[in-house]
């Protein structure tokens, strides 16, 4: 009986630990056109770091995507020579410091795509990549189906970070899942469907272990090849869909 009592005290705590949280922001994608108020769309080959930085073979539009009963659907095609696809973005719009950050998503597969949904350093613009620090709530590549990815990228750690989870969900190309990240001031933690896949509390924390003590920005992207990707692309997968339902911020 003492047990079940100590059981519940510790439940209830963790209910309230979770209930003084709020929603601060939420993205619902309502409307007919992304809101220019939280959102930048990004253009071209990345030029002049080309490939994005990743030796990317997209072209980003800002006809790729559309919005649809409340859901961004970015959609990357094949057309002539060329692929093209969407990248959006919140800087200087809308930046967060520490809480636990989500999005509902539903996956594109086939061999030579990259969708994500990642946030970025607000001072990249003053100190660079990976100086800025880079949160990888979510990353799927179609050459490894089944395989969520959960990485930080760091001045101490970058590129092919050690920082870095890949995690098997035979199901998870179906249906919508909700991705996330729990951030506070002392460690990450990174949820699939709330199934804890990956926690980050490096012991030394400073500029190059711990960059991430101030505001980020969400990006969300679909990209085609690169070094994550692949080289290999099959056109025959295309046009592809990377459909994202809300993002919401607790803090």
């Amino acid at each position: 009986m003492k047990k079940i009592f100590i059981l519940l005290l510790i439940g209830h705590f963790c209910l309230a630990q979770q209930t003084k949280r709020k929603l601060v922001w939420e993205e619902n994608f309502n409307g007919k056109t992304l809101n220019k108020e939280n959102w930048n769309i990004e253009l071209g080959d990345g030029c002049p770091n080309c490939g994005w930085g990743n030796n990317e073979r997209q072209l980003y539009t800002d006809e790729n995507h559309k919005l649809v009963n409340g859901k961004l659907i970015i959609t990357a095609k094949k057309e002539g020579e060329k692929y093209t696809s969407t990248r959006i973005n919140t800087k200087s719009k809308k930046e967060f410091q520490y809480g636990r950050f989500e999005a509902r998503a539903k996956l594109p597969v086939g061999y030579g795509i990259w969708p994500a949904f990642w946030m970025l350093g607000s001072n990249i613009s003053e100190v660079g990549w990976p100086k800025s620090g880079e949160i990888d709530i979510l990353e799927y590549i179609g050459r490894e189906p089944h395989m969520v990815f959960t990485t930080l990228h760091t001045q101490d750690s970058h590129g092919n970070t050690i920082n870095t989870k890949k995690t098997k969900f035979p199901n998870i190309e179906k249906g919508f899942h909700i991705y996330t990240v729990d951030w506070s001031k002392d460690k990450m933690e990174f949820f699939v469907d709330d199934i804890l896949v990956y926690t980050f509390q490096p012991e030394i924390k400073n500029e190059n272990t711990w960059p991430f003590n101030q505001p980020f920005y969400f990006i969300i992207n679909m990209a085609i090849g690169g070094n994550f990707g692949g080289p290999k692309v099959d056109d025959t997968i295309f046009p592809q869909d990377f459909t994202v339902d809300y993002i919401r911020v607790y803090q």
